[in-house]
């Protein structure tokens, strides 16, 4: 699938298959995520991947809307350090442009992800091991999705292009 494909038919899967990912596939969307641009270069993320299913199973409990990651093939978490009042705002940028380079990367793979956030970031520590002057940002769930396979939508729920774009000025 070529960039655009990939653009136009990533969509939040939460119900997978059981199928694993290929590793070879799984490390190269960890290498999109290694390979993103983030400010002053500092890339200040770490990426944890997760396989074991009890792992899974443990980590869907870091927030109630984590509940797909149970059911996933692997999950990715975007680990960085805690954040001071300086770093903010590029920290948070640059994590997500991270995670939309896993999310894209793995729809180019006919790989479906969702992304949740994480509330108890002691589970979260307990499960993944990071140190303590870090916390965990996100997490994706990576799976093939179990209903139908990523392909353009053609209708997306989304505000129309006029409305939302604006040239030169509002």
């Amino acid at each position: 699938m070529d960039a655009w494909d990939a653009v136009v038919s990533r969509r939040n899967v939460r119900e997978f298959k059981r199928d694993p990912i290929p590793p070879d596939d799984l490390d190269r969307i960890l290498e999109a995520a290694r390979r993103t641009p983030s400010s002053r270069n500092l890339q200040p993320w770490d990426f944890v991947v997760v396989t074991d299913r009890g792992q899974l199973e443990r980590l869907a409990g870091v927030w109630r809307g984590a509940w797909h990651v149970a059911g996933a093939a692997a999950a990715i978490t975007l680990i960085a350090p805690k954040p001071d009042d300086e770093s903010r705002n590029w920290l948070y940028y640059d994590l997500g442009q991270a995670s939309m380079s896993i999310m894209l990367a793995a729809t180019g793979l006919g790989v479906g992800t969702a992304h949740a956030a994480v509330v108890d970031q002691d589970l979260a520590s307990d499960v993944l091991g990071f140190p303590e002057d870090r916390f965990c940002a996100a997490v994706i769930s990576v799976g093939y999705p179990a209903d139908r396979p990523l392909r353009p939508i053609a209708e997306p729920k989304r505000r129309p292009f006029d409305e939302v774009v604006h040239r030169e000025r509002w």
